[in-house]
């Protein structure tokens, strides 16, 4: 089943497709920001952050540069560049036995990237609105 969440993500991640997307998610999915402080709960908040987040980070460059994959877990090492900044990050992936995911963690580097995205991610939430 794991190889095949991770595939699905990575299909999601090339289609930008909001409707797959919501398939793969948990209704009672956990999603953490790197710039917001408190998890964000439920299906809804994770897909309008993934969402935003495919919108700002798909472009050609995104690449995953590595992945280590478990039984029910995931981390998938990505890099692109925006706006002339080179952003390193891990997605953390965790998922349940129906093999939706329950946990999505984003954590990135270097400084200035986070304040970069906290921007272009605020727009994008709020044109989502």
């Amino acid at each position: 089943m794991s190889a095949t969440v991770i595939e699905r993500w990575h299909e999601v991640v090339k289609s930008r497709d909001a409707a797959a997307l919501q398939a793969l998610l948990a209704e009672d999915v956990v999603f953490h920001s790197p710039v917001v402080h408190t998890p964000q709960k439920g299906r809804a908040i994770t897909t309008a952050y993934l969402s935003a987040a495919l919108s700002v980070l798909g472009t050609p460059d995104f690449r995953y540069v590595r992945e280590v994959v478990g039984a029910n877990d995931a981390v998938l090492e990505f890099m692109v560049e925006l706006d002339g900044i080179q952003l390193n990050g891990v997605d953390i992936i965790s998922w349940n036995d129906q093999g939706q995911i329950t946990d999505f963690k984003v954590m990135i580097r270097p400084l200035k990237a986070i304040n970069l995205i906290h921007e272009k991610m605020a727009a994008m939430l709020a044109a989502m609105k």
